[in-house]
Protein backbone atom coordinates (compact mmCIF):
# COMPACT_ATOMS: atom_id res chain seq x y z
CA UNK A 1 0.00 0.00 0.00
CA UNK A 2 0.97 3.64 -0.28
CA UNK A 3 3.44 4.69 2.42
CA UNK A 4 1.94 7.09 4.93
CA UNK A 5 4.37 9.82 3.86
CA UNK A 6 3.26 9.55 0.22
CA UNK A 7 0.28 11.51 -1.02
CA UNK A 8 -1.66 9.62 -3.69
CA UNK A 9 -4.16 11.54 -5.78
CA UNK A 10 -6.40 10.27 -8.55
CA UNK A 11 -7.83 12.96 -10.78
CA UNK A 12 -9.78 13.06 -13.99
CA UNK A 13 -7.47 14.17 -16.81
CA UNK A 14 -8.09 17.38 -18.67
CA UNK A 15 -7.15 16.55 -22.26
CA UNK A 16 -6.46 20.27 -22.92
CA UNK A 17 -3.96 20.50 -20.04
CA UNK A 18 -0.35 20.04 -21.18
CA UNK A 19 0.74 18.28 -17.96
CA UNK A 20 -2.16 15.83 -18.07
CA UNK A 21 -1.62 15.18 -21.78
CA UNK A 22 2.10 14.52 -21.19
CA UNK A 23 1.29 12.14 -18.31
CA UNK A 24 -1.17 10.17 -20.47
CA UNK A 25 1.34 9.81 -23.30
CA UNK A 26 4.22 8.90 -20.96
CA UNK A 27 2.27 6.30 -18.99
CA UNK A 28 0.65 4.78 -22.07
CA UNK A 29 4.05 4.37 -23.72
CA UNK A 30 5.41 2.73 -20.53
CA UNK A 31 2.48 0.31 -20.72
CA UNK A 32 3.18 -0.46 -24.38
CA UNK A 33 6.84 -1.19 -23.52
CA UNK A 34 5.84 -3.60 -20.73
CA UNK A 35 5.51 -7.29 -21.68
CA UNK A 36 1.78 -7.13 -20.85
CA UNK A 37 1.41 -4.21 -23.26
CA UNK A 38 3.22 -5.90 -26.13
CA UNK A 39 6.81 -4.92 -25.21
CA UNK A 40 6.99 -2.43 -28.09
CA UNK A 41 7.13 1.34 -27.73
CA UNK A 42 4.36 3.32 -29.37
CA UNK A 43 5.35 5.25 -32.48
CA UNK A 44 5.59 9.01 -32.29
CA UNK A 45 2.68 9.20 -34.74
CA UNK A 46 0.47 7.22 -32.33
CA UNK A 47 1.67 9.19 -29.31
CA UNK A 48 0.81 12.42 -31.12
CA UNK A 49 -2.75 11.18 -31.82
CA UNK A 50 -3.68 9.63 -28.46
CA UNK A 51 -4.77 12.66 -26.43
CA UNK A 52 -6.50 14.50 -29.31
CA UNK A 53 -8.23 11.23 -30.20
CA UNK A 54 -9.45 10.68 -26.64
CA UNK A 55 -10.71 14.26 -26.50
CA UNK A 56 -12.50 13.91 -29.84
CA UNK A 57 -14.11 10.58 -28.93
CA UNK A 58 -16.67 12.32 -26.75
CA UNK A 59 -17.24 9.25 -24.57
CA UNK A 60 -13.72 8.89 -23.14
CA UNK A 61 -12.35 9.79 -19.76
CA UNK A 62 -8.91 9.22 -18.30
CA UNK A 63 -7.78 9.10 -14.70
CA UNK A 64 -4.22 9.89 -13.64
CA UNK A 65 -2.81 8.65 -10.33
CA UNK A 66 0.02 10.71 -8.93
CA UNK A 67 2.27 10.31 -5.91
CA UNK A 68 3.67 13.61 -4.72
CA UNK A 69 2.72 15.00 -8.14
CA UNK A 70 4.54 12.33 -10.17
CA UNK A 71 2.31 10.42 -12.63
CA UNK A 72 2.37 6.75 -11.61
CA UNK A 73 -0.91 5.32 -12.90
CA UNK A 74 -3.43 5.77 -15.69
CA UNK A 75 -6.83 4.44 -16.66
CA UNK A 76 -8.40 5.19 -20.04
CA UNK A 77 -12.12 4.48 -20.03
CA UNK A 78 -15.11 4.81 -22.32
CA UNK A 79 -18.78 5.32 -21.56
CA UNK A 80 -20.97 2.82 -23.40
CA UNK A 81 -24.46 1.43 -23.21
CA UNK A 82 -25.74 -2.03 -22.27
CA UNK A 83 -28.60 -2.93 -24.58
CA UNK A 84 -29.56 -5.89 -22.38
CA UNK A 85 -29.78 -3.72 -19.25
CA UNK A 86 -30.93 -0.52 -20.96
CA UNK A 87 -28.37 1.42 -18.91
CA UNK A 88 -24.95 2.98 -19.30
CA UNK A 89 -21.75 1.03 -18.74
CA UNK A 90 -18.09 1.94 -18.42
CA UNK A 91 -15.36 0.03 -20.27
CA UNK A 92 -11.82 0.24 -18.97
CA UNK A 93 -9.59 0.17 -22.04
CA UNK A 94 -6.18 0.68 -20.41
CA UNK A 95 -4.92 0.34 -16.87
CA UNK A 96 -1.32 1.31 -16.26
CA UNK A 97 0.68 1.36 -13.05
CA UNK A 98 4.33 2.32 -13.38
CA UNK A 99 6.37 -0.82 -12.61
CA UNK A 100 8.31 1.06 -9.90
CA UNK A 101 5.07 1.65 -7.97
CA UNK A 102 3.19 -1.63 -8.35
CA UNK A 103 1.81 -3.34 -5.26
CA UNK A 104 1.18 -0.04 -3.47
CA UNK A 105 -2.59 0.29 -3.94
CA UNK A 106 -2.53 2.53 -7.02
CA UNK A 107 -4.60 0.13 -9.13
CA UNK A 108 -7.18 -0.13 -6.35
CA UNK A 109 -7.37 3.66 -6.11
CA UNK A 110 -7.90 3.96 -9.89
CA UNK A 111 -10.66 1.34 -9.79
CA UNK A 112 -12.37 3.04 -6.84
CA UNK A 113 -12.59 6.27 -8.84
CA UNK A 114 -13.72 4.47 -12.02
CA UNK A 115 -16.48 2.73 -10.09
CA UNK A 116 -17.55 6.00 -8.45
CA UNK A 117 -17.84 7.66 -11.88
CA UNK A 118 -19.76 4.64 -13.22
CA UNK A 119 -22.15 4.69 -10.26
CA UNK A 120 -22.74 8.44 -10.63
CA UNK A 121 -23.77 7.82 -14.25
CA UNK A 122 -26.14 5.02 -13.24
CA UNK A 123 -24.01 2.42 -15.01
CA UNK A 124 -25.03 -1.21 -14.70
CA UNK A 125 -21.48 -2.53 -14.94
CA UNK A 126 -17.81 -1.87 -15.55
CA UNK A 127 -16.08 -4.02 -18.16
CA UNK A 128 -12.44 -4.65 -19.02
CA UNK A 129 -10.19 -6.98 -20.94
CA UNK A 130 -7.15 -8.71 -19.45
CA UNK A 131 -4.55 -11.05 -20.89
CA UNK A 132 -4.89 -14.58 -19.53
CA UNK A 133 -1.16 -14.59 -18.70
CA UNK A 134 -1.29 -11.38 -16.66
CA UNK A 135 -1.62 -13.06 -13.27
CA UNK A 136 -1.00 -9.95 -11.11
CA UNK A 137 -3.69 -7.94 -12.93
CA UNK A 138 -6.12 -10.84 -12.90
CA UNK A 139 -5.58 -11.27 -9.15
CA UNK A 140 -6.24 -7.58 -8.53
CA UNK A 141 -9.37 -7.57 -10.69
CA UNK A 142 -10.72 -10.73 -9.07
CA UNK A 143 -10.10 -9.28 -5.60
CA UNK A 144 -12.21 -6.30 -6.67
CA UNK A 145 -15.09 -8.53 -7.78
CA UNK A 146 -14.41 -8.75 -11.53
CA UNK A 147 -14.72 -12.06 -13.33
CA UNK A 148 -15.68 -13.84 -16.51
CA UNK A 149 -18.82 -12.69 -18.30
CA UNK A 150 -21.46 -15.28 -19.14
CA UNK A 151 -25.16 -14.99 -19.83
CA UNK A 152 -25.59 -18.67 -19.02
CA UNK A 153 -22.71 -20.86 -17.81
CA UNK A 154 -23.95 -23.60 -20.13
CA UNK A 155 -23.16 -21.45 -23.18
CA UNK A 156 -19.69 -20.44 -21.97
CA UNK A 157 -17.94 -17.21 -21.15
CA UNK A 158 -17.57 -14.23 -23.46
CA UNK A 159 -14.34 -13.98 -25.42
CA UNK A 160 -12.73 -10.76 -26.58
CA UNK A 161 -11.96 -10.98 -30.32
CA UNK A 162 -10.54 -8.51 -32.79
CA UNK A 163 -9.98 -8.02 -36.48
CA UNK A 164 -7.32 -5.49 -37.41
CA UNK A 165 -8.24 -3.05 -40.15
CA UNK A 166 -5.46 -1.49 -42.19
CA UNK A 167 -5.75 2.24 -42.52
Amino acid sequence: MIAEADTLTVTRADYADADDAAAIVELLDRYARDPMGGATPLSQAVLDKVVPGLAAAGNAFSLIARIEGEPVGLANCFHGFSTFAGRPLVNIHDVVVDARFRGRGIGRALFAEIEAIAAARGACKVTLEVLSGNAPARALYASLGYGDYALDPETGVALFWQKRLDA
